[in-house]
């Protein structure tokens, strides 16, 4: 019976399983009613809608457990937001099984992106502190909606700092969970939690047979797969490498691809390796032990698997949780994450001017030819560094001269 209890409990360490949950929650709250919008952009029905979220949620699962139990490393992968951002805006006119045969489209390139390779010498050519500018880039904006979303519910989000300070102090490892208990507890007295309109309900597959229009291929599945690439997992490596985790980079893209193929029919639009909910799973807050960490991406495939098995109840469950609540405990999830990729991008002088330009770029915000942020940040990084690098070896080499 011990012997069964010590097991229970190596694998199911409560920082690791809340680190899931919270990647989860988050991912699905920030996300999920830009999937539905896109999937009725695609003519689908309320049955289709569930089914679209079925199949992103077994993708998840599959990707997350498999890939982070295969490389003991916290593999996260999420849906690609802006590409649902993308369809959401530009499947006018299209008809549903066109749009499918897009989403085949843009799976099988991002495949062949990872069976080929190129994506991780690409990769591999980033200099470190650029990946961690870039990084801390795309999670500032969750950081400052820790202390921005007080202004939607204080008595909540003042809660959960409050606890979470306390529990920094006497209790580190359980910090992130009894924040989130506090916050949902405040959120429940104070009547903004209201769990009443849920009701379980299990989604169904619904088969769409792809048709492959070139059209459609060239101005939906080309910038589905650009977007997929550049904004969701470029900074997704960032995220591993960040942390230390050196996991080869190619198997990972590849895998989440023909996982996306297969699932494209059903509603699998478009699968990538995660970002900011990775963050919550790769650092100290999801486990002290940095070799046990790959059971947050376990449990992250876990909760995604019953967030796609029952995915017809999620918009009720969205419309119940308070949204400060959501903000805030994204925030205090990646605190560590933000300071330990300012702290690398910047310590190395040689490169600070340029990381500082990933950074600051990323976190515009800005957006160019339907690409985010986060491609062009690491762009203008890049060539900042290539130039100041160059000057910086002249200054060297003059000083070495006199």
């Amino acid at each position: 019976m011990r012997t069964l209890l010590r097991f229970a409990g190596s694998v199911t360490p409560l920082p690791a399983v809340t680190a899931g949950l919270v990647a989860v929650l988050v991912g699905v709250t920030s996300s999920a009613a830009i999937v539905f919008t896109a999937a009725e952009a695609a003519g689908a029905d309320s049955g289709q809608v569930a089914s679209w979220m079925l199949a992103l949620g077994v993708g998840m699962a599959v990707t997350c457990v498999g890939l982070s139990l295969r490389y003991r490393a916290p593999v996260v992968t999420a849906w690609s937001t802006p590409g649902a951002a993308l369809l959401a805006v530009g499947l006018d006119g299209v008809t549903l099984a066109q749009a499918v045969g897009a989403f085949v489209f843009s799976a099988a390139l991002i495949t062949l992106s990872g069976v080929t390779g190129w994506f991780e010498k690409v990769m591999d050519r980033i200099p470190v502190p650029l990946a961690a500018g870039l990084l801390a880039g795309v999670l500032l904006q969750f950081g400052i909606g820790l202390f921005t979303s007080m202004e939607g519910d204080l008595a909540v989000v003042a809660a959960m700092f409050a606890v979470y300070l306390a529990a920094r102090r006497w209790a580190p490892r359980y910090a992130v969970p009894a924040a989130l208990v506090a916050g949902g507890a405040v959120a429940a007295l104070g009547g903004t939690l209201d769990l009443s309109g849920v009701v379980p309900r299990l989604a169904v597959p619904v088969l769409v047979v792809p048709e492959f229009s070139w059209q459609v291929l060239v101005s939906v599945g080309v910038p589905l797969f650009v977007v997929t690439m550049a904004s969701q997992n470029l900074p997704g490596v960032a995220v591993l490498r960040n942390d230390g985790y050196r996991v080869p980079v190619s198997p990972l893209i590849g895998w989440t691809g023909a996982t996306n193929l297969v699932l494209a029919p059903f509603g699998c639009f478009g699968m990538n390796l995660a970002a900011i909910t990775a963050a919550i799973c790769t650092g100290p807050q999801a486990h002290p032990d940095r070799e046990r960490r790959f059971l947050a991406g376990v449990w992250a495939g876990v909760f995604y698997l019953v967030v796609g098995v029952f995915g017809a109840t999620v918009a009720a469950l969205l419309v119940a949780l308070p949204p400060a609540l959501i903000a805030a405990i994204a925030g205090l999830g990646l605190l560590g994450t933000i300071g330990g990729s300012l702290s690398s991008a910047l310590s190395d002088e040689r490169s600070r001017e340029a990381a500082l330009v990933t950074f600051l770029a990323t976190a515009s915000g800005v957006t160019f030819l339907g690409i985010g942020s986060a491609f062009w940040g690491l762009v203008a990084g890049t060539v900042t560094w290539a130039v100041t690098a160059r000057r910086g070896a002249r200054t060297d080499e003059e000083a070495e001269a006199a």
